[in-house]
């Protein structure tokens, strides 16, 4: 007769069982038992990583498909970006520096301030919305894998499919029609990718908070909107927040969302010295820190709730 011994690894967990009772477990079991943690770290975390491999790549490919979105999505960032160029040259016209910075740095700021607009962009919140409103959402919460995580490996991989289909062309376009965005340090470079990287999961992470009010008001579309307008103008992506009154730039600067667009671009540019820049690059740490263990303690208490009520 045979018996599972329940040791919750996949494989032959059997033994033989006698009149009297279960014989020593097989060699099997044995190797299994003393090997389990390596066994589930290795196992366990390659098959999760494949999972999640396979959502990004699955979005590439629709993001790639989807190829009025994709000429739309460039042709609202190219007039944009030509706008403000325009305005900023207007702006410099009676003057060769304002807030401390050049007509040619922020014809700069304002194409890269573009192309980070592909990057930074986040469909968590939508999704979120989408399986509360579909009623999905205690479902896909037992599946054997991260909700969010989910959410966030196919950000990943729409902004892989959008680095090439968008911020290529806006990049030309951009250098043809405006001026070349060349980096004012080049050796500052890490510290700009660095910083970007950092933009993004902040970013996200609000995205993701923000996504969250779904559990409770179901329908957010309006607020989705309302937050990704007010997020553009508060973080500087427009206008850099050292035009506005002191008090108020010094309002914005002890908030998050500086450290999502106005930081890297900052860096980019060389507005300010190295120290100055770490200093930004620390506080945007900090807030990483912050926003994430705050998304991690609203997530459990979302699970918690959905799980208990129903999706």
């Amino acid at each position: 007769m045979l018996m599972d011994q329940g040791d919750g690894v996949s494989g032959p967990f059997f033994s033989v069982l006698s009149e009297n009772g279960p014989l020593t477990p097989s060699p099997w079991v044995i190797y299994c038992r003393t090997t389990k943690k390596v066994y589930n770290k290795k196992h366990v975390g390659r098959r999760q990583m494949k999972k999640y491999m396979y959502i990004l790549k699955t979005q590439i490919i629709k993001t790639m498909t989807y190829e009025f979105n994709v000429y739309g999505n460039i042709i609202m960032q190219t007039i944009i970006m030509i706008t403000s160029a325009y305005f900023w040259k207007a702006l410099y016209r009676k003057q060769e520096t304002v807030g401390g910075v050049d007509a040619d740095s922020m014809l700069t700021y304002i194409i890269i301030s573009s192309l980070l607009s592909v990057l930074l962009i986040t469909n968590v919140e939508k999704r979120i919305e989408q399986s509360v409103i579909k009623g999905t959402v205690a479902t896909d919460m037992m599946r054997p894998i991260n909700i969010f995580g989910g959410y966030f490996a196919e950000d990943i991989g729409s902004i892989i499919a959008l680095f090439f289909q968008n911020m290529v062309p806006i990049f030309i376009i951009g250098s043809l029609f405006i001026k070349v965005p060349k980096m004012a340090d080049i050796s500052a470079l890490p510290l700009f990718i660095i910083s970007v990287v950092e933009s993004f999961l902040i970013n996200w992470l609000i995205a993701a908070l923000f996504g969250m009010i779904a559990f409770t008001a179901i329908n957010i579309d309006a607020l989705i909107q309302v937050k990704k307008h007010l997020l553009r103008l508060l973080s500087g992506s427009i206008i850099p927040v050292w035009f506005f009154p002191e008090k108020v730039a010094n309002v914005l600067e002890a908030l998050p969302f500086v450290y999502i667009y106005q930081l890297p671009l900052s860096i980019y540019i060389g507005k300010g010295d190295r120290a100055e820049q770490l200093r930004g690059m620390g506080i945007q740490f900090v807030w990483l820190v912050i926003l994430a263990a705050l998304f991690l303690y609203v997530q459990k208490r979302a699970t918690r709730k959905v799980m208990v009520q129903g999706g």
